[in-house]
């Protein structure tokens, strides 16, 4: 599971062009929602978006490298001094699971799975509930169970669905 956000240049243009970056292994793709930053609020709004890939082959780090290739091509900036600042693609790992549908657990520095933030962000919870109603994040629950929990149930207020956008198209 993938998370996508852009807030610079052409948001659209941005969430198309990671989509269409990673080709046929992708499966499902929610729908767009345009949040407020997080962690930073000096910025533009987001536009945030989930998607279901599957690649027999990839480890959890292939699909690492996939979303760095993906936000290098997006001209990604990164600011050492503004960890949640504004970007023009951000693609996270949330989740991934082994070939026995088995969630992939890790503590390493540099992809913790399941993405340690991912039961806080509405941002991410609520476009995933689109393409996966009875899906569940590893390690903390059902999806839908989690979107009404504070603080996730009060940032889901800021989220607006923009349904004049469509990526799986």
């Amino acid at each position: 599971m993938l998370a996508l956000g852009s807030n610079l240049d052409d948001r659209e243009a941005n969430l198309r062009g990671a989509v269409d970056g990673l080709g046929d292994v992708v499966m499902a793709v929610s729908g767009v929602y345009e949040t407020p930053p997080w962690g930073d609020p000096d910025q533009p709004h987001y536009l945030n978006a989930v998607l279901l890939a599957v690649d027999p082959a990839a480890t959890p780090r292939d699909w690492l490298d996939r979303a760095h290739r993906l936000e290098d091509t997006a001209g990604r900036v990164r600011d050492p001094e503004r960890r949640f600042g504004p970007r023009t693609l951000d693609v996270d790992v949330i989740a991934v699971w082994d070939d026995d549908d088995r969630p992939v657990i890790t503590d390493d520095p540099e992809l913790i799975l399941p993405h340690p933030r991912a039961h806080l962000r509405a941002f991410v919870l609520r476009p995933w509930l689109d393409i996966q109603p009875y899906g569940q994040l590893p390690g903390h629950g059902w999806l839908y169970e989690l979107v009404r929990a504070a603080p996730v149930a009060a940032d889901l207020a800021d989220l607006r669905p923009r349904e004049d956008i469509h990526l799986d198209s």
